[in-house]
């Protein structure tokens, strides 16, 4: 696989013939609008295939699966352009494999909400290992709220990947609640409907684990927390259910906040099956611009959880997004407003913005000028994606986590798909 980074005077024809490909290739595998229409420093990536195979009448995905010695699902994640659908035709190419050898196995968790387009999500699905659906609530007396997500976590199983159920401490605001959370987690009544409840739920919508998210917990439950994921998963366990845990992202177990005291990485890494960093909002849309994930900040949280929680119980938060400022930055005033990464490009190409490479952060950035004020831009790009890929295979992570697959980024999967095998389980 290469990543190009598109230079003044480059062209998608220019590029193509650069590396021996079509453009009619690259203009699909990274769906690019207007292929005619680049911006200096946007990225193009090239995949490198081995092997390749013409669809002939008559064939089947299965049929060329077997012949080729791969499965479907590998089918799929070699050709997005497929969808994730089984629908072929004579005379089109499929990719089999690539050139260069995989770095290894990662288990990818990917955060959707019940709503999600399902032509998104069936495009998406080839490449994970789990989806966490987001979210469900739980009322005073701790009986989960009900949603529907039946026909996400069927979609799920037709793809080997396992649906999990995100449970949170969110308020009819949309806003966590540390006060809901700390009268769940110190009345034992609360505690027992809600497990009884969970069983409910997790069985009739067809689910096969959770994924507890509870944030701004007040810091003297952090030992009532740590006991009550141990009785989910002792709970859930003998179903072979899995438990995740979501953890605000540390540096240290002293650090100081609302939003980190409570969450003991050493005790919840025990307590759960795997654990989430929320490796993400450093740039959130009141904070100052910057990178939403810089590589140097999100190193930091993963050099101390592993410190305390073995490396193949660790996901890392990889954010599927960007903020745009509207500058001059105003603490306490100015908001920014969150966009997709291909949204962030093609607007970069609309206002003829050249995109920058922060090296410390791995982070592409740009600004640009819209009625008489300057904006900043910060995002994910083929490059910074392959950074937080590498830096999960450097400390031996169990697999990476999306926040969220709303919007389809097809860069991320191209990156992932040639890096690392996915984990599928049984």
């Amino acid at each position: 696989m290469v990543i190009h980074v598109v230079r003044p005077g480059d062209s998608l024809y220019r590029i193509a013939q650069a590396y021996g490909v079509s453009v009619q290739y690259l203009a699909q595998q990274n769906e690019l609008r207007d292929p005619n229409r680049l911006t200096p420093g946007q990225t193009i990536v090239v995949p490198q295939p081995a092997e390749t195979y013409v669809v002939k009448r008559g064939d089947t995905l299965g049929d060329i699966a077997a012949k080729h010695g791969t499965s479907v699902i590998s089918l799929w994640q070699n050709n997005p352009q497929l969808g994730g659908t089984d629908r072929i035709y004579p005379g089109q190419t499929l990719t089999i494999s690539f050139k260069e050898p995989k770095l290894g196995t990662l288990a990818v968790n990917g955060y959707a909400y019940p709503n999600i387009d399902q032509r998104i999500l069936r495009r998406t699905l080839p490449y994970l290992t789990y989806l966490s659906v987001f979210s469900y609530g739980f009322d005073a007396s701790g009986r989960i709220i009900p949603q529907n997500a039946e026909l996400l976590t069927k979609m799920a199983k037709q793809y080997g990947v396992k649906p999990l159920l995100v449970l949170t401490t969110l308020g009819e605001d949309g806003q966590f609640s540390g006060e809901r959370a700390h009268a769940l987690l110190r009345d034992p009544r609360a505690r027992g409907v809600l497990l009884e409840s969970l069983d409910q739920v997790l069985a009739n919508q067809g689910f096969a684990g959770v994924d507890i998210d509870f944030e701004y917990i007040p810091p003297e439950d952090d030992e009532v927390y740590a006991s009550f994921v141990n009785e989910v998963r002792t709970r859930l366990a003998p179903q072979g259910m899995t438990v995740m845990v979501a953890l605000a992202p540390k540096t240290s177990a002293e650090q100081r906040g609302l939003l980190y005291e409570a969450h003991d990485y050493r005790a919840l890494g025990a307590s759960a099956d795997d654990v989430l960093l929320m490796t993400y909002e450093w740039g959130y849309a009141l904070s100052a611009p910057m990178a939403v994930a810089p590589i140097d900040k999100v190193a930091q949280v993963v050099s101390f959880a592993t410190s305390v929680v073995p490396p193949d119980k660790i996901f890392m938060g990889i954010p599927n997004y960007g903020y745009d400022w509207t500058l001059p930055y105003v603490q306490g005033r100015s908001r920014a407003r969150s966009l997709g990464n291909v949204q962030a490009t093609e607007q970069a190409i609309q206002v003829g913005a050249p995109i920058q490479y922060d090296e410390t952060a791995q982070s592409p950035h740009y600004n640009y000028w819209r009625e008489r004020a300057e904006h900043e831009v910060w995002f994910e790009d083929a490059r910074s994606i392959r950074a937080k890929l590498a830096l999960a295979g450097e400390f031996r992570l169990r697999g990476v986590s999306i926040w969220n697959i709303m919007r389809y980024f097809p860069q991320l999967w191209l990156v992932l798909n040639e890096l690392y095998n996915i984990e599928k389980l049984d």
